[in-house]
């Protein structure tokens, strides 16, 4: 129990970074729906953005858990794993940006944003040196330093915020007004760009904050340790790549598989604002990943800890069914977030919910095929996640547009799911606390329908909605988690 409090514990202060910012990221989005023209200029980020992703994971191409597993496997010799890593992937990344920018322009015409090459020279900019950060943040983590960890992650986000801020709300009123003040630097009809730019302003200054983190690695590289490490993390990057690809690959190829650009654009615009407005349970779940994968490793070592990890899924899972009841009893006050246009677009939001949900349980689950050293099975497994999305995308998105992309999301996720739990019970095998999971789903479901059918609208909908959620914590409280266990809140209860 001790090692789930602590669990617990670095969970809540990295959710500081990562629900904490991310929700204030979040609000970006109503900005974004507000500001910008249509959604179609939406759907110009939703795009791009989604391939930042995809360039970030192969620019760190699984170091960040091969730095993790060899510097835990000898901490005397963490300094010299985290050098080399550093520096590795520092090279790559500086390369990459180099060849970004130069090829930009034939880039830009090849995804069909030719009029402006500069998005895809800051992007590669912007991508090259979250990747580079991605290591000393890893070794902040290392060092159990969660503190030091969100107040970084926060302030690059409030930088973000505020540069947002500046270029979409404060220079268009002072341009309405005093053009002269701002002719300098400032273009109306510039638009989604000053969204990168603002971008690339956070990106600079958490370079610059994590230079005390990056000037302790030393310029040396052990090439032996950095084989073994590159080994090891080569089956991530395929998972990686697989994994994000499962996540963002329908909002890359989503503007190629529409007859009408303008509509795909339009309707990806749509799409990425109401899968955002989901991103609650994708905030819950990064934040257990930050704590959770180096507790595994750490644990891992003092002998079997199974049932910790069965523990972490049931409470992993109670906590994403509770986050799915309150978005969906809330979704007509949440809706407001964004412009009234996109509205159409709400019904992804419970079908992306519980694919987050799976997503979060296979992170879970992939617990058995990093410690046993058989991370080539994440990959099999993400590959086989990719080609359903990729099927599904094809054959659907033509006739049924985003709620395809969507559905082939929850099912990728299901199905490697179901296999990552097979494989795992052979190789490394835990005893999940099944009962009590399916009695939660179970609950979760049931009050789900009785909110989807139900009558009432109004303040008796909220209400009745209130309650259903209410008694689905009390539910966790009786069987789960009794409040004298709750920290600070214990202290009060006998």
């Amino acid at each position: 129990m001790a090692e789930m409090k602590n669990l617990a514990k670095q969970t809540a202060i990295y959710g500081v970074s990562s629900i904490l910012g991310k929700f204030l990221n979040w609000c970006l989005v109503p900005l974004y729906t507000y500001v910008l023209t249509n959604s179609a200029e939406y759907g110009i980020v939703t795009n791009l953005y989604a391939w930042t992703a995809l360039l970030l994971v192969l620019l760190t191409y699984g170091m960040e858990t091969g730095f993790f597993r060899y510097a835990n496997k000898d901490k005397e010799n963490s300094n010299n794993v985290y050098s080399s890593v550093l520096c590795c992937v520092g090279a790559t990344s500086t390369l990459f940006a180099i060849l970004g920018t130069a090829f930009s322009p034939a880039i830009a015409n090849l995804l069909g944003y030719s009029q402006h090459p500069e998005f895809i020279s800051m992007l590669c900019v912007i991508v090259a040196m979250d990747a580079f950060g991605c290591i000393p943040f890893a070794y902040l983590r290392f060092q159990n330093r969660p503190i030091r960890f969100a107040i970084l992650k926060l302030a690059m986000i409030l930088v973000n915020i505020g540069a947002n801020l500046f270029f979409l709300i404060v220079c268009p009123k002072i341009h309405a007004t005093h053009p002269e003040w701002i002719s300098w630097f400032y273009n109306a009809d510039y638009g989604v760009g000053y969204v990168f730019i603002a971008n690339l302003i956070s990106t600079l200054f958490v370079t610059c904050m994590l230079l005390p983190q990056i000037l302790k690695a030393k310029l040396k590289v052990d090439m032996p340790l950095l084989k073994s490490i590159l080994k090891y993390a080569f089956p991530l990057l395929i998972l990686g790549v697989a994994g994000i690809m499962n996540q963002s690959l329908d909002k890359i190829i989503f503007p190629y598989l529409m007859p009408d650009r303008a509509v795909a654009d339009a309707q990806l615009g749509i799409y990425g604002a109401c899968f955002k407005i989901a991103m609650v349970m994708m905030m819950f779940t990064q934040a257990f990943r930050y704590a959770y994968e180096p507790f595994i490793f750490a644990q891992n070592k003092g002998g079997d800890k199974k049932n910790e990890y069965a523990d972490a899924m049931k409470f992993f899972i109670i906590f994403s069914l509770l986050i799915f009841l309150g978005m969906v009893f809330y979704i007509d006050i949440l809706k407001h977030l964004i412009r009234s246009d996109y509205w159409e677009g709400l019904r992804v939001v419970p079908i992306i919910l519980v694919s987050y949900l799976f997503q979060g349980i296979f992170f879970n689950l992939s617990l058995w095929y990093k410690l046993t050293d058989k991370t080539q099975y994440g990959a099999y497994f993400s590959i086989i996640g990719l080609i359903i999305t990729l099927l599904v995308n094809i054959l659907f998105v033509p006739r049924y547009g985003y709620m395809a992309s969507a559905s082939a999301s929850l099912c990728c996720f299901f199905v490697i799911t179901v296999i990552s739990y097979y494989f795992g019970q052979k190789y490394y095998p835990i005893k999940y606390d099944f009962k009590s999971i399916l009695i939660y789903t179970a609950v979760a479901t049931l009050f789900y329908v009785i909110h989807s059918f139900s009558p009432a609208t109004g303040a008796l909908r909220y209400a009745q909605d209130t309650a259903l959620l209410l008694l689905f914590i009390a539910l966790i409280i009786k069987r789960d988690l009794p409040l004298k266990a709750i920290p600070f809140i214990g202290k009060f209860i006998r």
